[in-house]
Protein backbone atom coordinates (compact mmCIF):
# COMPACT_ATOMS: atom_id res chain seq x y z
CA UNK A 1 0.00 0.00 0.00
CA UNK A 2 1.42 3.37 -1.01
CA UNK A 3 2.00 5.77 1.87
CA UNK A 4 0.20 9.09 1.73
CA UNK A 5 3.14 11.53 1.79
CA UNK A 6 0.92 14.53 2.47
CA UNK A 7 -0.41 12.85 5.62
CA UNK A 8 3.16 12.39 6.84
CA UNK A 9 3.93 16.09 6.49
CA UNK A 10 3.71 17.71 9.92
CA UNK A 11 1.57 20.81 10.29
CA UNK A 12 3.46 24.06 10.61
CA UNK A 13 3.81 25.20 14.19
CA UNK A 14 2.11 28.56 14.68
CA UNK A 15 2.28 30.96 17.61
CA UNK A 16 1.86 34.59 18.55
CA UNK A 17 3.97 37.43 19.90
CA UNK A 18 2.63 39.73 22.59
CA UNK A 19 3.46 42.55 20.14
CA UNK A 20 0.47 41.43 18.05
CA UNK A 21 -1.68 42.25 21.08
CA UNK A 22 0.06 45.50 22.01
CA UNK A 23 -3.11 47.59 21.74
CA UNK A 24 -5.14 45.04 23.71
CA UNK A 25 -2.45 45.03 26.41
CA UNK A 26 -2.91 48.76 26.89
CA UNK A 27 -0.01 50.02 24.73
CA UNK A 28 2.61 50.15 27.52
CA UNK A 29 5.57 52.48 27.13
CA UNK A 30 8.41 51.18 24.99
CA UNK A 31 11.63 51.54 26.94
CA UNK A 32 15.25 50.45 26.88
CA UNK A 33 18.62 50.54 28.64
CA UNK A 34 18.21 54.15 29.68
CA UNK A 35 15.92 52.87 32.45
CA UNK A 36 18.48 50.41 33.77
CA UNK A 37 16.87 47.61 35.76
CA UNK A 38 13.92 49.80 36.82
CA UNK A 39 10.70 49.12 34.92
CA UNK A 40 8.66 52.23 34.10
CA UNK A 41 5.46 52.48 36.10
CA UNK A 42 2.46 51.51 34.03
CA UNK A 43 -1.15 51.22 35.13
CA UNK A 44 -3.30 49.58 32.44
CA UNK A 45 -6.72 51.09 31.88
CA UNK A 46 -9.76 49.23 33.11
CA UNK A 47 -10.74 46.55 30.62
CA UNK A 48 -7.23 46.13 29.25
CA UNK A 49 -6.31 42.56 28.40
CA UNK A 50 -3.79 41.42 31.09
CA UNK A 51 -0.59 39.67 30.02
CA UNK A 52 -1.17 36.73 32.34
CA UNK A 53 -4.35 35.87 30.40
CA UNK A 54 -2.53 35.70 27.08
CA UNK A 55 -1.46 32.02 27.31
CA UNK A 56 -4.97 30.66 27.74
CA UNK A 57 -6.51 33.04 25.20
CA UNK A 58 -3.86 32.23 22.59
CA UNK A 59 -3.95 28.47 23.19
CA UNK A 60 -7.75 28.45 22.84
CA UNK A 61 -7.20 29.75 19.31
CA UNK A 62 -4.57 27.16 18.43
CA UNK A 63 -1.65 29.55 19.02
CA UNK A 64 0.35 27.56 21.56
CA UNK A 65 3.82 28.99 20.93
CA UNK A 66 4.26 32.30 22.71
CA UNK A 67 6.72 35.17 22.52
CA UNK A 68 6.77 38.03 25.03
CA UNK A 69 8.20 41.51 24.46
CA UNK A 70 10.26 42.79 27.38
CA UNK A 71 8.21 45.99 27.72
CA UNK A 72 5.00 44.04 28.33
CA UNK A 73 6.20 42.95 31.77
CA UNK A 74 4.86 45.11 34.59
CA UNK A 75 7.13 43.34 37.07
CA UNK A 76 10.19 41.09 37.18
CA UNK A 77 9.47 39.74 40.65
CA UNK A 78 10.27 36.00 40.71
CA UNK A 79 6.88 35.03 42.10
CA UNK A 80 5.09 36.89 39.28
CA UNK A 81 7.31 35.35 36.60
CA UNK A 82 6.74 31.91 38.14
CA UNK A 83 3.00 32.58 38.03
CA UNK A 84 3.18 33.42 34.32
CA UNK A 85 5.14 30.24 33.64
CA UNK A 86 2.47 28.26 35.46
CA UNK A 87 -0.24 29.96 33.37
CA UNK A 88 1.62 28.91 30.24
CA UNK A 89 1.83 25.32 31.49
CA UNK A 90 -1.83 25.20 32.47
CA UNK A 91 -2.82 26.47 29.01
CA UNK A 92 -0.88 23.66 27.35
CA UNK A 93 1.24 26.33 25.66
CA UNK A 94 4.99 26.86 25.31
CA UNK A 95 7.12 29.95 25.83
CA UNK A 96 9.20 30.09 22.68
CA UNK A 97 11.07 33.35 23.27
CA UNK A 98 11.56 36.55 25.16
CA UNK A 99 12.00 39.46 22.75
CA UNK A 100 14.43 42.07 24.08
CA UNK A 101 13.31 44.86 21.79
CA UNK A 102 15.75 47.64 22.70
CA UNK A 103 19.45 48.33 23.01
CA UNK A 104 22.23 48.91 20.51
CA UNK A 105 25.11 46.45 20.80
CA UNK A 106 27.15 48.40 18.23
CA UNK A 107 26.73 51.88 19.69
CA UNK A 108 30.20 53.48 19.98
CA UNK A 109 29.51 54.89 23.46
CA UNK A 110 26.60 53.00 25.00
CA UNK A 111 27.15 49.57 23.42
CA UNK A 112 28.71 47.99 26.49
CA UNK A 113 25.97 49.36 28.74
CA UNK A 114 23.30 48.06 26.35
CA UNK A 115 24.89 44.61 26.18
CA UNK A 116 24.83 44.40 29.98
CA UNK A 117 21.18 45.51 29.99
CA UNK A 118 20.26 42.82 27.47
CA UNK A 119 22.10 40.22 29.56
CA UNK A 120 20.05 41.30 32.57
CA UNK A 121 16.95 39.91 30.82
CA UNK A 122 18.37 36.40 30.53
CA UNK A 123 17.22 35.34 34.04
CA UNK A 124 13.72 36.57 33.18
CA UNK A 125 13.66 34.42 30.05
CA UNK A 126 14.87 31.41 32.01
CA UNK A 127 12.30 32.00 34.75
CA UNK A 128 9.33 32.02 32.37
CA UNK A 129 10.58 28.91 30.58
CA UNK A 130 11.62 30.50 27.29
CA UNK A 131 13.76 28.55 24.84
CA UNK A 132 15.22 31.59 23.10
CA UNK A 133 16.00 35.26 23.64
CA UNK A 134 15.79 37.33 20.49
CA UNK A 135 17.95 40.45 20.64
CA UNK A 136 18.77 43.32 18.30
CA UNK A 137 22.12 42.68 16.63
CA UNK A 138 22.86 46.40 16.46
CA UNK A 139 21.57 49.70 15.13
CA UNK A 140 24.84 51.52 14.47
CA UNK A 141 26.69 50.75 11.25
CA UNK A 142 30.22 51.53 10.11
CA UNK A 143 33.66 49.93 10.01
CA UNK A 144 33.97 47.11 12.52
CA UNK A 145 30.28 47.12 13.48
CA UNK A 146 29.58 43.55 12.40
CA UNK A 147 32.69 42.31 14.19
CA UNK A 148 31.68 44.15 17.37
CA UNK A 149 28.12 42.82 17.15
CA UNK A 150 29.36 39.26 16.69
CA UNK A 151 31.70 39.53 19.67
CA UNK A 152 28.96 40.79 21.98
CA UNK A 153 26.39 38.34 20.64
CA UNK A 154 28.70 35.39 21.24
CA UNK A 155 29.29 36.59 24.80
CA UNK A 156 25.52 36.80 25.30
CA UNK A 157 25.10 33.36 23.75
CA UNK A 158 27.63 31.86 26.15
CA UNK A 159 25.87 33.43 29.13
CA UNK A 160 22.46 32.34 27.81
CA UNK A 161 23.60 28.74 27.33
CA UNK A 162 24.25 28.46 31.07
CA UNK A 163 20.49 28.79 31.57
CA UNK A 164 19.57 26.55 28.64
CA UNK A 165 18.72 29.48 26.36
CA UNK A 166 19.62 30.27 22.78
CA UNK A 167 20.30 33.79 21.47
CA UNK A 168 18.77 34.73 18.12
CA UNK A 169 18.75 37.85 15.95
CA UNK A 170 16.60 38.90 13.03
CA UNK A 171 16.85 40.89 9.81
CA UNK A 172 16.07 44.17 11.54
CA UNK A 173 17.52 47.69 11.79
CA UNK A 174 20.33 49.16 9.72
CA UNK A 175 23.07 46.76 10.75
CA UNK A 176 21.20 43.79 9.28
CA UNK A 177 19.46 45.60 6.44
CA UNK A 178 20.87 43.32 3.73
CA UNK A 179 21.20 39.55 3.32
CA UNK A 180 24.95 39.97 2.94
CA UNK A 181 25.20 41.56 6.37
CA UNK A 182 22.97 38.92 7.96
CA UNK A 183 25.02 36.07 6.54
CA UNK A 184 28.33 37.69 7.44
CA UNK A 185 27.23 38.22 11.03
CA UNK A 186 26.04 34.62 11.38
CA UNK A 187 29.33 33.40 9.90
CA UNK A 188 31.23 35.46 12.45
CA UNK A 189 29.14 33.94 15.25
CA UNK A 190 30.11 30.44 14.06
CA UNK A 191 26.77 28.78 14.77
CA UNK A 192 26.36 30.09 18.29
CA UNK A 193 23.59 32.57 17.35
CA UNK A 194 20.37 31.67 15.55
CA UNK A 195 18.31 33.61 12.99
CA UNK A 196 14.67 34.54 13.20
CA UNK A 197 13.53 35.60 9.74
CA UNK A 198 10.97 38.40 9.76
CA UNK A 199 8.78 38.45 6.64
CA UNK A 200 7.80 42.09 7.06
CA UNK A 201 11.07 43.83 7.93
CA UNK A 202 12.20 43.96 4.30
CA UNK A 203 10.25 45.32 1.36
CA UNK A 204 10.68 46.49 -2.21
CA UNK A 205 11.34 44.67 -5.47
CA UNK A 206 14.12 42.54 -4.03
CA UNK A 207 12.20 41.47 -0.90
CA UNK A 208 11.71 37.80 -1.79
CA UNK A 209 15.19 37.36 -3.25
CA UNK A 210 16.67 38.95 -0.14
CA UNK A 211 14.62 36.75 2.19
CA UNK A 212 15.52 33.68 0.13
CA UNK A 213 19.21 34.46 0.69
CA UNK A 214 18.83 34.12 4.47
CA UNK A 215 15.95 31.64 4.79
CA UNK A 216 18.26 28.57 4.69
CA UNK A 217 19.65 29.71 8.05
CA UNK A 218 16.31 30.30 9.79
CA UNK A 219 15.44 28.70 13.11
CA UNK A 220 12.11 30.54 13.40
CA UNK A 221 10.02 33.14 11.58
CA UNK A 222 8.09 36.28 12.36
CA UNK A 223 4.97 36.43 10.20
CA UNK A 224 4.08 40.05 9.50
CA UNK A 225 1.45 40.52 6.80
CA UNK A 226 -0.36 43.57 5.46
CA UNK A 227 -4.06 43.97 6.26
CA UNK A 228 -6.53 46.20 4.45
CA UNK A 229 -9.13 48.34 6.19
CA UNK A 230 -11.66 45.53 6.01
CA UNK A 231 -9.39 43.08 7.78
CA UNK A 232 -8.33 41.00 4.78
CA UNK A 233 -4.64 40.13 4.70
CA UNK A 234 -2.23 39.87 1.77
CA UNK A 235 -2.43 36.13 1.15
CA UNK A 236 -0.19 36.22 -1.94
CA UNK A 237 2.64 37.79 0.07
CA UNK A 238 2.19 35.17 2.79
CA UNK A 239 2.26 32.33 0.25
CA UNK A 240 5.49 33.61 -1.28
CA UNK A 241 7.10 33.91 2.15
CA UNK A 242 6.04 30.41 3.16
CA UNK A 243 7.63 29.10 -0.05
CA UNK A 244 11.08 30.44 0.88
CA UNK A 245 13.95 27.91 0.88
CA UNK A 246 14.01 27.06 4.57
CA UNK A 247 16.49 24.45 5.85
CA UNK A 248 15.68 20.79 5.08
CA UNK A 249 13.25 19.48 7.67
CA UNK A 250 12.58 22.99 9.00
CA UNK A 251 10.14 22.82 11.90
CA UNK A 252 10.72 26.23 13.43
CA UNK A 253 7.68 28.15 14.59
CA UNK A 254 5.85 30.79 12.58
CA UNK A 255 5.07 33.54 15.08
CA UNK A 256 2.34 36.07 14.26
CA UNK A 257 3.36 39.63 15.07
CA UNK A 258 0.45 41.72 13.77
CA UNK A 259 -3.29 41.19 13.86
CA UNK A 260 -4.88 43.80 11.62
CA UNK A 261 -8.06 45.68 12.58
CA UNK A 262 -9.88 42.52 13.68
CA UNK A 263 -7.56 41.58 16.53
CA UNK A 264 -7.84 37.93 17.48
CA UNK A 265 -9.91 37.19 14.37
CA UNK A 266 -7.09 38.47 12.18
CA UNK A 267 -4.57 36.29 13.99
CA UNK A 268 -6.77 33.22 13.66
CA UNK A 269 -7.23 33.83 9.92
CA UNK A 270 -3.48 34.14 9.25
CA UNK A 271 -2.72 31.15 11.46
CA UNK A 272 -5.24 29.03 9.56
CA UNK A 273 -3.76 30.13 6.24
CA UNK A 274 -0.26 29.13 7.36
CA UNK A 275 -1.46 25.63 8.19
CA UNK A 276 -3.41 25.39 4.91
CA UNK A 277 -0.24 26.14 2.96
CA UNK A 278 1.54 23.19 4.56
Amino acid sequence: MMQDESAATPLRRVGVSSWALHRMLGEPTLYGPEHGSVLPEWSPEEGTFPLEELPAAAAARGLRLLQFCHFHFRTRKPEQLDALRERIRQAGAECHALLVDAGDLTHPVQGERDAAWVADWLPVAERIGAAEVRVIAGKTTGPGALELSARRLVALAEAAAEGGLRITVENWYRLLATPQAVNELLDRCEGRVGLQVDFGNWSGKSKYDDLAAIAPRAVSCHVEVAFDAGGAFDRKDLERCLALPFPPGFDGPFILVNSGPQGWAGLEAVGAAIREEN
